[in-house]
């Protein structure tokens, strides 16, 4: 099993949470971008990150919790090609806030521990993935929302991002739980992939992203003969990855437009 950074710190917490009485939850303190996360004022009841383990490997994620009385649906976060930063947790605290609880998981863990903080090198490592491995790990972080109390069981969306946009496509080619899925600008499965899907489907694309946007008629096209579920919107204004500070687009009313977009999907899908 690899080492993990970060245990001792989360040994010292869970000590202190021991002699004290007091319920503090685990954020590694170190210098690693994913762990300095800016919060938000928003109504997140709880967020920790936690180490999933399977079989000999883990996987480590940030999860966040909402203020709810009842069980929550879920919804997985598949962070861009840079790994895991400090933007995809505030992602989970954005949905958290929605009522959802929200799991990005370190896609770059199960090998190399962290994702750098570099980003040169973030995309190195994230190009090399297995696919199968990725695989494995989303159905891990599945798997873990899925056994939490606080979750409506089976209740289960996937959202990714750029790397992850396609990743979230070709999730829902390989897990028919899923409730729902969204695509932000993400490449497109093979049409054979696209009839393993059940889950309904939202694209989010970027209207000067030519390389992405272009390819997505073809997409509502074969999903439409396969009796899909899929709606898309091209926002004007922006570029690829518009979610995220400093894009093309980020500073219009299409980003907005757009989040506003993904949470009343969400809501429809899974918190009905």
């Amino acid at each position: 099993m690899r080492t993990k950074s970060g245990v001792a710190s989360h040994f010292a917490v869970a000590i202190l949470a021991f002699l004290t009485g007091v319920a503090i939850p685990f954020v590694a303190r170190s210098t690693h971008p994913a762990d300095r996360v800016t919060r938000s004022p928003s109504p997140v009841t709880h967020r920790e990150w936690v180490w999933i383990h399977r079989g000999r490997d883990s996987v480590h994620a940030y999860v966040g919790y909402p203020e709810r009385k009842d069980q929550a649906p879920a919804v997985v976060v598949i962070h861009e090609i840079f790994g895991l930063t400090d933007w995809e947790p505030m992602m989970v605290d954005s949905l958290a806030a929605r009522g959802f609880v929200a799991i990005a998981p370190d896609l770059l863990s199960g090998r190399y521990g962290r994702s750098p903080s570099d980003p040169d090198s973030g995309v190195k490592l994230v190009s090399g993935l297995d696919p199968a491995a990725v695989t494995a790990d989303l159905n891990a972080a599945y798997d873990y929302v899925n056994a939490l109390p606080a979750v409506r069981k089976d209740d289960i969306g996937v959202i990714g991002f750029c790397w992850g946009g396609t990743q979230s496509f070709r999730y829902a080619t390989n897990n028919p739980k899923l409730k729902a899925a969204v695509i932000c600008y993400g490449q497109t499965p093979d049409s054979a992939a696209l009839a393993r899907i059940r889950a309904p489907l939202l694209g989010v694309y970027g209207e000067s992203d030519a390389r992405i946007s272009l390819t997505v008629p073809a997409t509502d096209s074969m999903l439409r003969k396969l009796g899909k579920s899929y709606r898309y919107t091209i926002y004007p204004g922006t570029g690829h990855g518009f979610l995220k500070p400093g894009r093309k687009g980020y500073d219009t009313p299409s980003r907005a437009k757009a989040w506003n977009d993904v949470v009343a999907f969400f809501r429809e899908t899974l918190d009905r």
